[in-house]
């Protein structure tokens, strides 16, 4: 016989263990089935002298609970029983459980969706960009022609112009999804900062002065010349803050500080670099400096706010903040914008070679080198012609693949100095063609070539990330397309030691100022003086409105006698550039007038 104590913690279960309690069998207070498992663990408890612990659910009343049990000996034939209601836990674990999975299932979908993006934004980075690597590319190597008049040459520069507007929104877009996926990471070089700001400068000059804007770069003494850190996100960074500056800013300026922490607490093999770009433009009100940092917003009921993206700012920001800073905003409506952030760099002696880019004209191949073999890999018909072009146009000896396999084949048998493999092809793509080539080159030892062939992979991918993969094939190097043409002659530099003969720098600036001429105001203000005042206004009314298809209507009615008003008005109206031609007009205006009041007086 076994005396049975129970401990009770479960207030539903009072009936059935009082009944218990007085003496009746477990079968006739428990259903069979828990009866039985009772007795069970208190057999074992009994033989093993161990405490028993389960759990059990059952129904009292039409209502689902669960109990914890705990047998423990207390004498030769008694125990103890503690029974604790654990229902409301069980159901919290429970829906803790449904939580866990519903989430588990989330993640999993998100990362299916992740994944398929990623997967688009790749194949849409190489259906956009191959297009623009030939319209680019071809539009530099006609540039070259110094034969072109100055009307050809002005419309590649605007087909040039437009296609590298195209490519910076197309960048924005996928730059902004790869924020959005995590996969953006910093690609730090040591670089010449001074140089940088310089490049900027005259890059941002022209569209400044355009506007009758004064642009001024102040640098302060204590500011590093070389320093290293992701160059081309800090460019992009200030390329986005300036050219809003100077969008947003109809009159005064535009300024751009540069600041060096004079007593710097961090080690001197690092320093934080403090920038500022102000400008005396329309301001932003306080409710919108928020809205700024937001994808896909842009400052509304301003002129040219429809240009872009709305992406520049949020971009920058993360930049910033990957380089070990933040941006500020500090604006007065009406009186300007001050916008302020700060990165953090490590301090180097010189400028990486590869961060240097070939400014000047290449004209020919210096006399007396290597006769040098080059492979242009590329499925793409328009791309392996652009390539191609320009290599033979320098004396370079050229052989083309459409796909992998034709350019293993033509690498064993034509021996290659160079391979500019493209990475995407059918039939066999580069990257395994790549693996082939080194995989026999490792069985070569005394024949031939003596030397691994210089691989360079040509990629439409947008992402810096696929690099890894690339260079894990065994590519000697990595372009993005679309590429220009002192990158490709760079990394021939690079590789196989090509040395080039420049155009003299006298000469271009010759020729600019010869293509320029004609665009210049003063050589068009007195063919302005004799047009009818009425065809003034209707010019001026064009404008305002932005209708190019009027305005060249109007141009129409200029007299060939004034070829240079024709070109100019041609050329603003082209480049969409209608506050230029309004600042010409009313400029104009004022001198007509103040002329008159001198006459009268």
């Amino acid at each position: 016989m076994v005396t049975i104590w129970i401990m009770l913690f479960h207030q539903a279960l009072m009936q059935y263990l009082v009944l218990y309690i007085i003496g009746k069998h477990l079968s006739q207070v428990l259903p069979l089935e828990l009866a039985e498992r009772h007795l069970n663990f208190i057999k074992k408890a009994l033989l093993t002298k161990e405490l028993q612990v389960f759990e059990q659910e059952f129904e009292v009343n039409g209502k689902v609970l669960c109990e914890e049990v705990r047998i423990s000996v207390v004498g030769a034939n008694e125990v103890l029983l503690i029974v604790r209601d654990i229902s409301d836990r069980k159901r919290i674990e429970k829906e803790r459980q449904r939580a866990e999975n519903a989430l588990a299932k989330a993640k999993e979908a998100a990362e299916i969706a992740n994944k398929t993006k990623s997967e688009f934004l790749a194949n849409m980075s190489h259906e956009l960009r191959t297009p623009l690597n030939a319209i680019l590319g071809f539009t530099q190597v006609i540039m070259q022609d110094c034969s072109l008049e100055n009307s050809a040459s002005e419309y590649l520069e605007i087909i040039n112009r437009s296609g590298q507007h195209l490519l910076n929104l197309i960048n924005d877009v996928l730059e902004m999804s790869k924020i959005e996926a995590g996969r953006t990471s910093l690609n730090t070089t040591d670089f010449n900062l001074h140089d940088l700001l310089n490049s900027l400068e005259k890059m941002l000059r022209l569209k400044a002065e355009s506007k009758r804007l004064q642009l001024i770069f102040d640098c302060d003494p204590n500011v590093p010349k070389y320093v290293k850190t992701d160059e081309g996100k800090l460019r992009q960074v200030l390329i986005n803050l300036l050219g809003n500056a100077i969008k947003f800013t109809s009159q005064g300026g535009v300024i751009l500080r540069v600041k060096g922490r004079e007593k710097d607490p961090i080690p001197q093999s690092h320093s934080t670099l403090y920038f500022e770009v102000e400008d005396t433009g329309i301001g932003i009100e306080p409710e919108e400096v928020e809205l700024l940092f937001e994808p896909f917003v842009q400052k509304q009921n301003t002129p040219n706010t429809q240009e872009g993206t709305g992406l520049g700012l949020p971009i920058s920001r993360k930049f910033v903040q990957l380089m070990g800073g933040d941006i500020r905003v500090d604006s007065v409506p009406g009186k300007g914008t001050l916008v302020q952030f700060e990165v953090q760099v490590e301090l180097a002696t010189s400028a990486n070679q590869d961060s240097q880019v070939f400014s000047q004209k290449v004209i020919g191949l210096v006399p007396g080198q290597t006769h040098y073999r080059i492979l242009v890999v590329e499925d793409n018909r328009e791309n392996r012609q652009l390539l191609m072009t320009l290599l033979r146009s320098l004396q370079f000896e050229v052989q083309e693949a459409i796909n992998g396999q034709e350019a293993l084949f033509l690498w064993q048998t034509w021996h290659p100095d160079l391979i500019w493999m493209d990475m995407r092809m059918p039939v066999m793509d580069g990257y395994e063609a790549t693996r082939q080539i080194r995989a026999i080159e490792k069985t070569l030892v005394t024949t031939f070539p003596p030397q691994p062939t210089k691989i360079i992979a040509l990629t439409a991918s947008a992402f810096k990330e696929d690099r890894v993969k690339v260079l894990a094939t065994g590519c000697d190097d990595f372009v993005s397309k679309p590429f220009r043409q002192n990158i490709i002659l760079q990394k021939m530099t690079q590789h196989l030691g090509v040395q080039y003969i420049y155009a003299q720098e006298t000469e271009i600036k010759i020729n600019a100022a010869t293509s320029s001429k004609s665009f210049d105001p003063t050589f068009a203000s007195k063919s302005l003086e004799e047009m009818p005042k009425q065809w003034i206004e209707k010019v001026k009314i064009a404008a305002m409105t932005g209708s190019d298809e009027e305005l060249y209507q109007l141009i129409e009615e200029i007299p060939a006698a004034h070829p240079e008003l024709t070109d100019i008005l041609n050329n603003w109206v082209i480049n969409f550039q209608f506050d230029n031609l309004l600042n010409f007009i009313q400029t104009k205006d004022k001198k007509t007038e103040k002329q008159r009041g001198k006459n009268i007086s």
